[in-house]
């Protein structure tokens, strides 16, 4: 059976060759991608950025703990606490750091102040003017120069400076105060630096407060959240991608062999016939995929791996993965993976094939022309409507029970991707009715060709819906996932919209929030009734084991003895619930009402409750009576020198739905890129491999006195039908999954519009057509080239 598969291989590798590219591609994919998830996942957090030149660190333990009934809960604060005031004393030599929000009132933002003292600690110093001797001097990174008089923002309010020095640029934008004015500003301090040995700070410090020395010293950066995001994405994203890779591939394969099969039915008849049982056909099948595999897998191995960088590179520079990982990691383990990946993929692909091969009986190695076999297997049938079932299920399930997961697309676009599948195994049953639709143009205007056009497409069932499936998957991806994703992304705006009762919000600009003479200044704006949000955190103990925290906001229309959470919380109104602020202070507070779905936070407390900092946004009604326009214009300037942006609510939702829009379609584009070049690849093979089909319709169109030129306008005719027919099976699977999302969202946001990503549909639409026209013109180009012909059989 080997050397027969070799043999089939040898002179048989037209079928192949898309079965080995297939492959090829998927072991580098998977190569690749599992060296970029091994490099996220594997690689170590950031290096201290904020304390790097300190080398012991004391701060404040900032941990909830709650005993539990197998032991005890320990989570990190969300509003730090920082050092007790005296520990201070038992560290003389240490310097008190207090790190607060303070920005130029014009210039760069995001900046923060510092005690004097602080700045060895900071990893900068004076390259130009004086160190800060009064209140009212400060020295800048960036931003001023020595003289120049600035108002800065703090939470306090504005309040003019003179810049007295420059300080060297470091990692993080900073404005240093008198040590006394810095203690006024922020009277937390949040860690004591020394530089004495270890042994002593922790006798010093005992159980008081933590030490933090080498690689722990981290911990008090403020990028740690955004860099654990960072990670989360990355792995997410290639995760993702990685399934679908291994996903498509399987579909491929399998498809490639299915068709590869089905053209050597009369070679696997004569195999019968000479003796050959159904298990070393079977055998000899799965000999040929392990033979490809084999070669493809390793192919895909060792270049994976070359491409890791550059698909990791594609990553950082779109904020979809950890910037400070610089190398990919050198693991040799993913390549190992995908070669074996690479191999299962083929065997798992090839097991209908091999079975459909050994079903073949030995009398009809005596027909002279292969009996057409049923477009649809029983298999394919039982597959393809348990699938769309699923599909249906859930979608109604969606649509009834639980229209909020609709606004998630990792819940939603499983459905669609279940859709495409059923459509794409179900084709077959439907291709020839779509043909005979889209093929009575050709009978009327297209004469003689047109009439044979007709007849093939319907009557070839098998072939159509072979090169109609790649272009309905093709087509149907970006229209589905793309469209799905828009009308996610607006339907989740329009419940924070929807959320948001205001005319006008006013918002930091490059400040960690809305200082307090801000906030004064905007509610003695005549005709506007204020209110202001901060954005904090609750914990509760779910199951009496574990502690979630929950985000939450701080509003004023809630009491200080209420709560009001999300319904899922388990509490009716009236109830009272147990949790623990963002501070550690356990507290209980009765529901007074509950949120509606899609509040965008999981509770609203008072602003006492919140415990956090400054007010993250103020909301603005209009009294009214009052004039809209003189109320904003008022509200502009009670925010200038106060680094604060007065938008209205259509413009706040648009930022927002466009915003959230960008970074969702980064990620799903990539996963796009990885399916369409699968599809593509299937498009071509399908073409490729089904060429020596038509060559005997060739010599018999050729004997019956068609030229050359109308030969290929048949061949091209018969592959447009077939991609008309992949069209508009697209069409109407990505409408019927559309139609079951617009529902869903239709209960929880209102009427959703369609936002169709015509230019890319287009786009594909066109690559399938280019290819369906000239990759036929080609072969049919070739089929007439001297070497070609003298091999051709005389007719």
């Amino acid at each position: 059976m080997l050397t027969l598969a070799l043999t089939t291989l040898r002179f048989g590798w037209r079928s192949f060759v898309g079965m080995f590219v297939a492959l090829a591609l998927g072991s580098a994919l998977v190569a690749a991608l599992g060296q970029v998830l091994a490099t996220t996942v594997g690689a170590a957090d950031r290096g201290p950025q904020r304390y790097r030149d300190v080398p012991v660190v004391v701060v404040g333990v900032d941990e909830l703990s709650v005993p539990t009934w197998d032991g005890g809960e320990t989570v990190p604060l969300a509003q730090p606490q920082g050092v007790p005031a005296a520990l201070a004393t038992a560290l003389p030599h240490a310097v008190a750091d207090r790190v607060f929000p303070a920005t130029l009132a014009t210039g760069p933002g995001g900046s923060v102040g510092r005690p004097w003292s602080a700045l060895p600690a900071a990893g900068q110093h004076l390259v130009a003017g004086r160190a800060p001797t009064t209140n009212d001097e400060i020295v800048v990174s960036e931003g001023a120069r020595p003289g120049d008089r600035v108002r800065v923002v703090t939470a306090a309010g504005v309040r003019p400076y003179t810049v007295v020095g420059v300080s060297s640029t470091a990692r993080e934008v900073s404005l240093f105060f008198t040590d006394v004015r810095a203690a006024q500003l922020s009277p937390r301090v949040d860690a004591l630096l020394t530089w004495q040995p270890e042994a002593d700070v922790r006798a010093a410090v005992g159980t008081r407060a933590r030490v933090l020395v080498g690689e722990e010293r981290a911990r008090s950066d403020p990028n740690r959240e955004s860099d654990a995001d960072a990670r989360n994405n990355a792995n997410t994203i290639a995760g993702i991608a990685l399934g679908f890779a291994i996903f498509i591939s399987i579909a491929v394969v399998a498809a490639t062999f299915a068709f590869a099969v089905g053209q050597r039915h009369r070679e696997m008849a004569l195999l019968r016939a000479t003796g050959a049982t159904p298990g070393q056909i079977r055998r000899m099948v799965y000999l040929e995929a392990l033979t490809i595999s084999v070669l493809a897998a390793a192919t895909g191995a060792v270049a994976g791996p070359y491409a890791a960088p550059a698909v990791l590179d594609w990553l950082v520079a779109r904020r979809m993965a950890p910037d400070w990982i610089d190398s990919v990691s050198g693991s040799p383990v993913p390549a190992y993976l995908s070669f074996a990946a690479g191999i299962l993929v083929a065997l798992l692909a090839v097991v209908t094939a091999a079975w459909r091969a050994s079903r073949v009986r030995p009398v009809e190695a005596l027909r002279d022309a292969p009996a057409q076999a049923r477009s649809m297997p029983l298999s394919r049938w039982l597959l393809g409507s348990g699938t769309l079932a699923t599909a249906l299920v859930c979608m109604a399930v969606t649509a009834v029970a639980d229209p909020g997961s609709a606004t998630n697309r990792k819940s939603y676009m499983p459905v669609l991707m279940l859709l495409i599948a059923a459509a794409a195994l179900l084709a077959p049953a439907v291709v020839r009715p779509t043909a005979r639709l889209l093929t009575r143009p050709f009978e009327r205007v297209g004469g003689a060709v047109g009439m044979l056009v007709a007849a093939a497409a319907t009557s070839s069932a098998r072939r159509t819906a072979a090169l109609a499936t790649p272009v309905l998957l093709t087509v149907a991806l970006p229209a589905a996932l793309l469209t799905a994703s828009a009308m996610t992304d607006t339907a989740s705006a329009a419940v924070d919209a929807g959320s948001v009762r205001a005319d006008y919000l006013v918002l930091p600009d490059g400040t960690a929030g809305l200082d307090a003479e801000l906030t004064a200044r905007l509610r003695s704006v005549p005709g506007a009734d204020v209110s202001t949000v901060t954005e904090s955190s609750v914990y509760t103990l779910e199951g009496d084991t574990v502690l979630i925290q929950r985000p939450t906001q701080g509003v004023e229309s809630v009491p200080d003895d209420a709560i009001v959470p999300e319904p899922d919380w388990g509490y009716r109104v009236g109830d009272t619930a147990r949790l623990w602020l963002a501070d550690g202070t356990e507290a209980r507070l009765r529901v007074v009402r509950l949120l509606s779905p899609g509040a965008g936070t999981a509770a609203l407390v008072s602003p006492r409750n919140a415990r956090a900092g400054l007010p993250s946004t103020a909301l603005v009604d209009v009294r009214p009576g009052d004039d809209p326009a003189a109320v904003e214009a008022a509200l502009r300037r009670a925010g200038e020198g106060h680094r604060a942006l007065v938008v209205s609510k259509r413009q706040w939702s648009a930022a927002a739905a466009a915003g959230r829009a960008s970074a969702s379609r980064l990620g799903l584009l990539m996963v796009l890129g990885i399916l369409l070049t699968y599809t593509t690849i299937a498009l071509v093979n399908t073409l490729v491999m089904g060429a020596p089909d038509r060559a005997g319709e060739r010599r018999v169109l050729h004997l019956l006195g068609a030229d050359r030129n109308q030969v290929l306008r048949y061949a091209l005719a018969e592959s447009l039908v077939a991609v008309g027919v992949g069209v508009v099976l697209a069409a109407a699977v990505a409408a019927a999954g559309l139609s079951g999302l617009w529902v869903a969202l239709l209960r929880v946001a209102g009427p959703v519009p369609l936002d169709v990503s015509w230019t890319v549909l287009g786009a594909v639409v066109a690559g399938c057509v280019l290819i369906a026209t000239v990759l036929p013109a080609l072969l049919e180009r070739a089929s007439h080239s001297p070497t070609a012909s003298a091999s051709e059989p005389a007719a």
